[in-house]
């Protein structure tokens, strides 16, 4: 059993049980968190539901586990001839999301 569902503009395939990783929420650690963007659902027998964009009714429910930060972007620009060059960076602050049910 497996649903796809949308979050920050992303698709993330999800099943019972796992962990995702996803753009950052708006949830403290330990709060429990509803997706209700959902696309696909497999059903247990092998039924394969989609929806035209959204299921409706459909919801993925889970539990945050922490934030934590992503790899390290590094963002050289440079103009060649003119001395130029600037570093910078970043880190995008995810969300650890475990996955508890799939209501269909």
């Amino acid at each position: 059993m497996f649903a796809i569902v949308e979050s920050g503009g992303r698709q993330e395939k999800v099943e019972p049980g796992a962990v995702v990783v996803i753009d950052r929420l708006a949830a403290e650690a330990g709060s429990e968190v509803t997706f209700d963007k959902v696309l696909l659902v497999e059903n247990a027998d092998g039924q394969v539901v989609s929806g035209a964009p959204y299921i409706k009714g459909a919801t993925v429910t889970g539990i945050v586990l922490a934030e934590t930060k992503g790899p390290k972007v590094r963002v050289f620009k440079t103009k060649r001839r003119k001395q130029y060059r600037k570093t910078s960076g970043h880190r995008t602050i995810n969300t650890r999301v475990k996955i508890q049910n799939i209501n269909s």
